[in-house]
């Protein structure tokens, strides 16, 4: 299985959990949010698709995605034109336009606990509990849901501060969305573990001073394991 360009960060930054963080900094769709491919069942029952269409896995597996290798890579696909083309040929396998509005509706909508991976509530509950400050910091969360959605996202509730780059459109790995998160959350950057599942985004926090660690979408209980032993809590870590 290819692991795109992953490889060369998913070790990068790695410390001792003992006062090596105070912050925890997620980005949230792949990492908190399920990624819409591990939903490719529920898009094909509610659009009435036989089950050998959707096959590209993106993160899962991307030897099945051209697209997604392009994307992760910087290839000339952001992140926003993968799932909106990927949203226009889901559509178009049903015979009906679908935009990445209305695919992310489709798909996320109601906003219930089913679509959080229970990982992240416990890490983030546990994380809080041992008096860590716990943020997340997205490219496309309102973008992409809006801000109602968001509103009935329990884990979004209890975090500290939620930095949205949809508010700005200046999008991670650029280094003022990091700044951005430094300053809203008031903890200098090497003083935050960062988590993300796009390789580009890690590197850029590491150049921006954050410890940082690539999330396996495809190994999501095992990433969170992980995130919990970097930060010491050996509860979730185990």
């Amino acid at each position: 299985m290819v692991r795109t360009a992953a490889s060369d960060v998913s070790n990068v930054g790695r410390m001792s959990p003992t006062n090596a963080h105070d912050v925890l900094l997620l980005d949230f769709g792949g990492v908190c949010l399920l990624n819409p491919v591990e939903l490719h069942e529920k898009a094909r029952r509610l659009l009435g698709l036989a089950d050998d269409t959707l096959t590209w896995l993106g993160p899962l597996d991307p030897s099945t995605d051209e697209l997604w290798q392009r994307m992760v890579t910087a290839d000339g696909v952001t992140e926003r034109e993968y799932w909106a083309i990927r949203a226009s040929e889901v559509g178009e396998a049903a015979g009906r336009e679908l935009s990445l509005t209305d695919y992310m509706t489709m798909l996320y909508d109601p906003p219930t606990p089913e679509v959080i991976r229970p990982e992240a509530t416990r890490t983030v509950r546990a994380a809080l509990a041992a008096e860590f400050g716990v943020s997340i910091l997205t490219n496309d969360m309102r973008a992409f849901h809006g801000r109602d959605w968001e509103m009935g996202i329990e884990l979004l509730q209890i975090v500290d501060h939620i930095v949205d780059c949809s508010d700005t459109d200046i999008l991670k790995p650029d280094p003022r969305a990091f700044e951005r998160a430094e300053e809203i959350i008031g903890v200098p950057a090497e003083r935050m573990l960062f988590v993300d599942d796009q390789p580009g985004n890690v590197q850029g926090a590491i150049e921006a001073g954050l410890q940082a660690m690539w999330f396996d979408v495809a190994n999501a209980a095992a990433s969170w394991s992980e995130v919990g032993r970097r930060l010491g809590l050996s509860s979730v870590s185990g």
